[in-house]
């Protein structure tokens, strides 16, 4: 039984994962200038400066 929670969980883990587009591409800037910038982190607003500002 615990394996199976355990599996399921990485399973899950992983289809959520892949649904999020990529660092750095057009649809994680078009993401990024949605999401409020107080909740971006260090590395977001660092990769958004060179992703996407600075190309």
């Amino acid at each position: 039984m615990k394996i199976n929670k355990i599996v399921s969980a990485i399973a899950i883990s992983l289809l959520v994962a892949a649904c999020a587009p990529e660092v750095g591409s057009e649809a994680w800037c078009a993401a990024m200038k949605e999401k409020p910038k107080g909740d971006w982190t260090a590395n977001e607003t660092m990769e958004y400066g060179k992703s996407c500002v600075f190309k």
